[in-house]
């Protein structure tokens, strides 16, 4: 089974079946969008109250990047076409009941790029995301994928995003060329999402700054079902044991994929800087007070216990509807509606808690 990488380089030269934004749909929306068949609007309802459905992860891509990257060295990264978004996206959408959905470019592979290159890729991201958004307002807002690997260069395009593009926030890979991004180094684009008040979303690449080459070859797609959450439990852990999320207290992250590991194993995480000598942590907090307040998760834990354990873990003010968009993951709306939590929780893990974190 190829990586997320791979499958994005294999379809460098054009998209096979029926796929939008970067990744293949089930077999009922592809044939919906063959036969053009309007799909009619899902209501997603806890009791007789209609709620609404926010949705913080999905992805896209432009294919006019190919065009800015297609004499350089990361021209094998070229979307050529087939995968926009379009009609497909929001029929989907109406099928699962998503009333808005914050959409971003990811894989990150731009974190490779120089300096001018960086910055051309991320505007034409940016100048894509912005038109569609702008086509669709009711439906559709975005965030921006800055160019990390210049961290002053990334507080700029963040700032420009939001306040010029009106995006709502942005995403962000799991580690800059391996480097954790509690480095210092990082500080200017923490600083300034902090200053501006948005939202980052997290979204790791099958743990490649971990895992050595081929660890997680062989069958069940292991880079992204251990490595995905593996990153992402890296990437927290680095960013409270090292003292990036109390250098920047405004901070809120959402992180993919439930979180990782750290709210399903956050016993162990508690107590490492009380029982390991040579934990050197710099926290002024225990862990699981910024899973309490900096630190949010997606709902894509794909059960009801799974989603009742992450607000037991998390409180219900940090736990998001997620969907992973256009890949094919199993919905969780219906999970957050069975939970046994209580009406209030679901209203706000469905949709409330992202009007207020994305300004809807």
């Amino acid at each position: 089974m190829r990586n997320r990488r791979e499958f994005f380089q294999g379809l460098a030269g054009g998209a096979a079946g029926v796929l939008i934004g970067g990744g293949a749909f089930t077999d009922a929306a592809a044939q919906t969008a063959q036969s053009g068949a309007p799909v009619a609007r899902r209501e997603v309802r806890v009791g007789t109250r209609r709620v609404k459905v926010v949705d913080v992860h999905a992805h896209a891509n432009f294919a006019e990047v190919a065009d800015v990257i297609k004499d350089g060295p990361l021209a094998r990264f070229a979307r050529a076409g087939g995968r926009p978004l379009g009609r497909d996206r929001i029929q989907e959408m109406d099928k699962r009941g998503i009333d808005v959905q914050a959409v971003d470019v990811n894989t990150f592979w731009w974190y490779q790029a120089d300096r001018d290159l960086a910055t051309k890729i991320v505007e034409t991201h940016d100048a894509g995301l912005s038109k569609w958004c702008a086509t669709h307002p009711d439906r559709f807002v975005a965030l921006t994928s800055p160019a990390l690997q210049f961290p002053s260069l990334a507080a700029e395009q963040l700032e420009h995003a939001v306040k010029q593009l009106g995006m709502r926030g942005a995403a962000v890979g799991g580690h800059v060329s391996g480097e954790p991004l509690s480095m210092p180094k990082y500080d200017p684009f923490w600083a300034k999402a902090q200053e501006l008040g948005v939202l980052v979303f997290m979204h790791p690449n099958n743990a490649e700054n971990i895992a050595k080459p081929d660890a997680l070859q062989g069958a069940g797609d292991l880079g992204n079902v251990i490595g995905n959450p593996l990153e992402t439990t890296l990437f927290l852990a680095h960013l409270i044991f090292d003292g990036t999320l109390d250098r920047f207290p405004g901070l809120k992250i959402c992180a993919a994929h439930a979180g990782g590991y750290l709210p399903s194993y956050l016993g162990r995480t508690e107590v490492a800087c009380d029982v390991r000598q040579n934990a050197k942590c710099v926290n002024k907090k225990k862990p699981h007070e910024y899973l309490r307040d900096q630190i949010l998760a997606d709902s894509m834990i794909f059960s009801r216990e799974g989603i009742r354990h992450l607000v037991a873990e998390m409180g219900p003010s940090q736990v998001v509807y997620g969907t992973d968009m256009p890949f094919v993951w199993p919905d969780t709306v219906d999970a957050i509606l069975e939970a046994e939590i209580p009406d209030a929780q679901k209203e706000a893990i469905l949709g409330g808690n992202l009007v207020k974190l994305l300004r809807l």
